[in-house]
C-alpha cells in the first residue's frame, strides 16, 4: 500500500529542508536534556517559581539589549542580556527575604510580574524587534541562529561536566543541607553553583527557544521522573531524557502538525507527566493485585 500523499510530502520537505531545522533541533535537544538534569534540583528543593522570575527576567534582558541597540546606540548582544538578566535575577533570589520581612513566595511573586511586565513594556518601545519579544516571552520562535545554538551547547556542556563532576557533593547539599554541613561540605558554594549555573542555563535557552517551554523543561521533567519512584541517580537520567524528548519531539510536532513551537514543547511535556502517572497507577493496581 502506498504511503498518504500529504506525510510523503510533509518528510520529503522536512528532509529537503534538513539544513534549516538542524540548529533549532539540536538547540531544543541540548536545552531540554541540560534543563531536564537541572530541573530535579528546581523540583525537589521547591525551586519551580524560581525558574519562573528567573525565565521572565531573561526575557527582559533581551527586550533591554534590543533597546540598547535601537535608542541608546549601544550594541548589546540580545543571548548576553538574556544570560545577564537571568543570572542577575538569580542571585538576588539566592539572598535571605527574611531579613526585608518577607517571604520567599512574595520576593519570587515580584520578580515574576516585575520582570514580566517590564519585557512588555520596553518591547512596545522597540517594534521592529516585537515578534523576537514574543518568541521570547511565549517560545514562538522557530529558528534558531547558531550563535544561539553555540551559546546553549557551552553553556549545557560546562553545566552537565560540573553537575556529573561533583554530583554527590552537589545532591548532598542541596536534598540533605544540614547532613552536608556536618560533613564539612562547601554549603554555600554548592548552592551557589547550582543555583548560577540554573539560572545561565535558563538564561541562554531562553532566548533561543522562549520562556515558556525552557519553564516546562526545567519543572515538568522532574515530574515526570518522580512518578517512577526510582533510586536518585535514575531519576536524574529519566528527567534528562524525558527534557530531551519534549524539547526534540515538540519541534518535530509542531512541524508536521503546523503548531506553534513552545507551546508543543510544553504541551509534549505535560503529556510525559500524565502517561509517567498513568505508569506509577498501574504500578500500583499490579503490585496491590499482587499483595493480595
Amino acid at each position: 500500500m502506498d504511503p498518504l500523499p500529504v506525510e510523503t510530502s510533509s518528510w520529503a520537505q522536512f528532509w529537503d529542508a534538513y539544513e534549516l531545522f538542524r540548529d533549532p533541533m539540536l538547540c531544543a535537544l541540548i536545552a531540554g536534556c541540560v534543563l531536564g538534569f537541572l530541573s530535579m534540583y528546581v523540583v525537589l528543593r521547591r525551586m519551580v517559581f524560581v525558574s519562573a522570575a528567573v525565565t521572565q527576567s531573561a526575557g527582559l534582558g533581551v527586550a533591554l539589549a534590543f533597546f540598547a541597540q535601537i535608542h541608546l546606540g549601544f550594541h548589546v548582544e540580545p543571548t548576553l542580556g538574556a544570560a545577564g538578566m537571568a543570572l542577575v535575577s538569580t542571585v538576588l533570589l539566592m539572598m535571605d527575604p527574611t531579613r526585608m520581612r518577607l517571604t520567599r513566595e512574595s520576593v519570587l511573586g515580584l520578580a515574576y510580574a516585575l520582570t514580566g511586565g517590564a519585557a512588555i513594556l520596553v518591547g512596545d518601545r522597540i517594534s521592529q524587534e516585537a515578534h523576537d519579544i514574543q518568541g521570547i516571552l511565549f517560545g514562538t520562535a522557530v529558528l534558531v541562529e547558531r550563535p544561539q545554538l553555540i551559546a546553549v551547547a557551552v553553556v549545557g556542556g560546562a553545566t552537565l561536566f560540573i553537575h556529573l563532576w561533583w554530583f554527590r557533593g552537589l545532591t548532598f547539599a542541596s536534598f540533605d543541607r544540614i547532613g552536608a554541613m556536618v560533613q564539612g561540605l562547601p554549603v554555600r558554594l554548592l548552592d551557589a553553583v547550582v543555583m548560577i549555573s540554573i539560572g545561565l542555563m535558563v538564561g541562554v535557552s531562553a532566548r533561543a527557544l522562549g520562556a515558556l517551554p525552557v519553564f516546562a523543561f526545567s519543572t515538568l521533567s522532574a515530574i515526570a521522573a518522580l512518578m517512577l519512584d526510582l533510586r536518585l541517580p535514575w531519576t536524574f537520567l529519566v528527567a534528562t531524557f524525558v527534557g530531551a524528548v519534549s524539547g526534540l519531539g515538540g519541534y518535530l510536532f509542531a512541524y508536521f502538525y503546523n503548531f506553534p513551537v513552545g507551546g508543543s514543547q510544553t504541551v509534549l511535556a505535560s503529556v510525559l507527566v500524565l502517561l509517567a502517572l498513568l505508569v506509577r497507577t498501574v504500578r500500583q493496581l499490579v503490585t496491590h493485585g499482587t499483595a493480595r
